[in-house]
C-alpha cells in the first residue's frame, strides 16, 4: 500500500517537539501480516514494489543493483535501478527513517543543498516472516561522488583543501537556515564538481534539527564535531596509504575551522567606516554577490558622534550567480560554474555585442558558445562531466593553450584538443563505478 501521508502541514515543527515523528501505534500493536508493506511517499511510483524488499538489503541481488561508489555508513546502504533512475536505500529504524525523511523534504523546501527523500519503507518481511528493517529512499545525486571516490591512489592535498572548503560553505549556508548537523564529516556528503572547486550536499540528515535561528554555542559544536570527524577520516586515509604523507590529518581539519569562521564573519558581522567612505557599502554587497549570497536588506546606523557609518547586512541565500544565469540562460548549473560562464558571456557581450540587451546577448551566448561547445563533443563522452563543467573546462583549454602558443585558437580546434587531451582520460561521473580510475 502507498500511504500519502507526508503533507507539509503535517510535519513536526522541530525546535519545539524537537522533531522526531511519533510511532505510528499500528507499528507497535503487534505483528503486522506477511507482505503488508507501507510506503510513505510525497509522490507515488509504483516501480518501488519492483524492487525485493522481502530479502533484507545486504544480501540483494547484484542485478537489481547500481554499481556505484558508497562512502562509510553505520548502516547498511545500497544503491538500485529504479526505473530510469538511481536511488539510494539504507535500513535503520522507523523513528529515525521518518524523522530523516522529513527533515529532508524542509531542507528541500529551503533550497538547501541535500539529497532527494523519496520514500520511507515499513512493514517489510523475509520470505519467513521475519521481519526487516524499514529503509529510507532517497534519488542518487547525479554526477555526485562520496570523498573516497575522488582518488584511487593517493588524495593529493589541494584536492582535499577544496572538499574542505566545500564542507565549510555547506555548513554555513545550513547554520544560515537553522539547521544544526549533529554529525558533520566528509562521510556524510557527496561533492559535486564546480569549475575548478566542489559542491557539497548533505547525504544524513539523521541527527540534525531545524530551529529558528542557531545560537553560537550549536553553531561551535558543529564545527569541533566537522574537525574531530574530518581528522578521524584523514586518519583513515593516512593508515591505508591512500593520501600524501604531506598532509597533516589534525591541522588540515582546523582548515575547516579558518574557512567557515572567515565566511561567517563576512556574511553576519558589523563593519563600521568614515562616513566620507560611503562607497563601501556597495563594496560590501558586491563581496557578499560575489560569494555566492544575495543580500535582502543592509541595516544602516550613525555611531554616537555621528562620525562613523555601522552597517550590518541580512544575508538570505546562496547562488546568487546561479540565480543570475538561470534567469538569463534557463542553464541550472553550480554556483562556479555560474559564476565562470557569467563570465564569460560579460566578455563574448563586451566583445561582439556591447550595445544589445544582456537577456539578448544571453540567447546569443547560448547559441554561439554553450551549444556550440557541447555540440562538438562526441557522443560516448557525454556521461564524463555534466555539461556546464565540460563548458567551463574547454573555456580554460582554450585559454592555456592560446596563452602558450601566443595568439587566440579557435573554438573547434580547443574543443578537439581538449576532448583529445583531457576528456578522452576522465572518468564517466554519469556512472561513475566502482574501481573508478586515477582522478585529477
Amino acid at each position: 500500500m502507498i500511504r500519502h501521508t507526508a503533507q507539509w502541514h503535517d510535519e513536526p515543527t522541530n525546535y519545539v517537539q524537537p522533531g522526531k515523528l511519533p510511532r505510528d501505534a499500528s507499528a507497535t500493536a503487534g505483528p503486522a501480516v506477511a507482505g503488508s508493506l507501507s510506503i510513505t511517499s510525497a509522490t507515488a511510483d509504483p516501480a518501488l514494489l519492483d524492487l525485493p524488499w522481502q530479502i533484507q538489503l545486504e544480501d540483494w541481488p547484484a542485478d537489481t543493483l547500481a554499481p556505484l561508489p558508497r562512502g562509510i555508513s553505520r548502516h547498511v546502504v545500497r544503491f538500485a535501478m529504479m526505473g530510469g533512475s538511481v536511488i539510494a536505500i539504507k535500513e535503520t529504524g522507523e523513528h529515525v527513517a521518518r524523522h530523516e525523511y522529513h527533515m529532508l523534504r524542509k531542507l528541500r523546501r529551503l533550497a538547501a543543498p541535500c539529497v532527494e527523500p523519496v520514500a520511507v519503507i515499513t512493514g517489510r518481511k523475509d520470505t519467513d516472516g521475519n521481519d526487516l528493517e524499514p529503509v529510507l529512499v532517497t534519488r542518487h545525486l547525479k554526477y555526485s561522488m562520496p570523498y573516497r571516490a575522488l582518488f584511487s591512489q593517493k588524495l593529493r592535498r589541494d584536492t582535499l583543501t577544496r572538499l574542505i572548503d566545500a564542507q565549510a560553505l555547506l555548513l554555513v549556508r545550513l547554520h544560515l537556515i537553522g539547521f544544526y548537523w549533529g554529525d558533520v564529516s566528509l562521510s556524510n556528503t557527496l561533492f559535486r564538481r564546480d569549475a575548478g572547486s566542489f559542491a557539497a550536499y548533505l547525504v544524513d540528515a539523521e541527527t540534525g534539527e531545524l530551529y529558528p535561528e542557531l545560537s553560537s554555542g550549536q553553531r561551535e559544536y558543529d564545527l569541533e564535531i566537522a574537525r574531530v570527524n574530518i581528522a578521524g577520516e584523514l586518519m583513515d586515509l593516512m593508515e591505508a596509504g591512500l593520501i600524501e604523507d604531506k598532509v597533516d590529518p589534525v591541522a588540515t581539519s582546523e582548515q575547516i575551522l579558518h574557512a567557515y569562521r572567515g565566511l561567517w564573519a563576512e556574511l553576519n558581522e558589523k563593519e563600521s567606516f568614515d562616513l566620507s567612505e560611503r562607497w563601501r557599502v556597495d563594496e560590501r554587497i558586491r563581496r557578499l554577490n560575489d560569494l555566492g549570497f544575495d543580500v535582502e536588506e543592509i541595516s544602516l546606523k550613525t555611531s554616537p558622534d555621528g562620525g562613523q557609518l555601522v552597517i550590518q547586512p541580512k544575508v538570505v541565500d546562496a547562488g546568487h550567480h546561479t540565480r543570475r544565469l538561470l534567469r538569463l540562460t534557463g542553464l541550472d548549473v553550480e554556483e562556479g560554474q555560474a559564476r565562470r560562464l557569467l563570465n564569460d558571456m560579460d566578455a563574448y557581450r563586451a566583445k561582439k555585442h556591447p550595445d544589445l540587451d544582456e537577456e539578448l546577448v544571453a540567447a546569443h551566448w547560448v547559441a554561439n558558445v554553450f551549444d556550440r561547445i557541447t555540440g562538438a563533443i562526441p557522443r560516448e563522452f557525454h556521461g564524463k562531466l555534466e555539461p556546464a563543467q565540460i563548458v567551463h573546462e574547454v573555456l580554460e583549454h582554450r585559454w592555456y593553450i592560446s596563452e602558450a602558443r601566443g595568439s587566440n585558437v579557435p573554438m573547434e580546434e580547443a574543443v578537439a584538443s581538449y576532448v583529445d587531451a583531457v576528456l578522452r582520460h576522465r572518468r564517466d561521473e554519469a556512472r561513475l563505478m566502482l574501481d573508478p580510475e586515477p582522478a585529477d
